[in-house]
């Protein structure tokens, strides 16, 4: 997601003070209860744009700046945001908080067959390994926080035949997306490239709409599925790895 400098930000708000002449409409959500039916602003392409179908009206916006505009300028009521971004955001921008109480919270594990419990332990065993050995964490801090984290594969893997599939969806930054020369990016890719390092095998990403993750696994066309965890009712057609990142997103309000 690409950020402007904190000034810009700034004039663009002042620009926006001079031309309506008036303040900001008073902000009419001030809990997580007062979030049902309002107009709610989310980034394209990202997991909030589902979190803010579920709580009122949502409008989707190309970037971060737009997004304050808008919020500052009363044209929606807030924004759901992951929170680490979100808390960057608040504080370049003046006039805007973040709610006191997370909006959701949810880990992030990888989708595998029911008949592939052999899969699934080495999927678990590779995490822990990750865990344990500091990857996951600095995976994790380089998404969300920006911090330099330099990812080396492990030596002395005995490189096996074969490759694990992973099913992703490219329009969930900083999840899974495709980056500016089209590849496949994100802590999703990181983190299972990680785990084939351990296993000695290939990694084959394969694209699907966010609803067909699912069913990609549970039918046989990919090995892995990455994100969010299953909606109710699918929790038997599918096993469920050990998490590798814990997602919460947060609301953004007018002062």
């Amino acid at each position: 997601m690409k950020k402007l400098p904190a000034i810009i930000i700034l004039i663009m708000i002042a620009v926006l003070a001079a031309g309506c002449g008036d303040r900001p409409p008073p902000n009419p959500v001030q809990t997580l209860s007062d979030l049902h039916g309002r107009d709610i602003g989310a980034l394209g392409g990202t997991p909030a744009e589902r979190l803010a179908d579920e709580y009122g009206t949502k409008y989707v916006f190309g970037s971060d700046e737009e997004l304050m505009f808008h919020l500052l300028r009363g044209t929606i009521d807030s924004v759901i945001m992951e929170a680490t971004v979100a808390a960057e955001l608040v504080s370049e921008t003046q006039g805007v908080r973040i709610l006191s109480e997370p909006l959701f919270i949810g880990e992030l594990r990888f989708a595998i067959a029911v008949e592939n419990g052999e899969l699934l332990r080495a999927v678990n065993t590779a995490l822990n390994t990750l865990r344990g050995n500091g990857t996951l964490r600095g995976l994790n801090d380089m998404i969300f926080s920006g911090r330099r984290f330099n990812y080396v594969p492990p030596e002395g893997v005995v490189q096996r035949p074969g490759y694990l599939s992973l099913a992703v969806s490219a329009d969930s930054p900083p999840f899974s997306y495709r980056n500016e020369h089209g590849e496949f990016s994100g802590l999703d890719i990181y983190v299972a490239r990680a785990i084939c390092d351990l296993l000695g095998v290939e990694l084959r990403i394969i694209e699907y709409d966010s609803w067909e993750l699912i069913r990609a696994v549970r039918y046989g066309r990919a090995d892995l599925a990455a994100g969010w965890l299953p909606a109710e009712g699918e929790e038997q057609l599918i096993s469920i790895s050990e998490p590798y990142s814990v997602a919460e997103h947060v609301v953004i309000v007018r002062r």
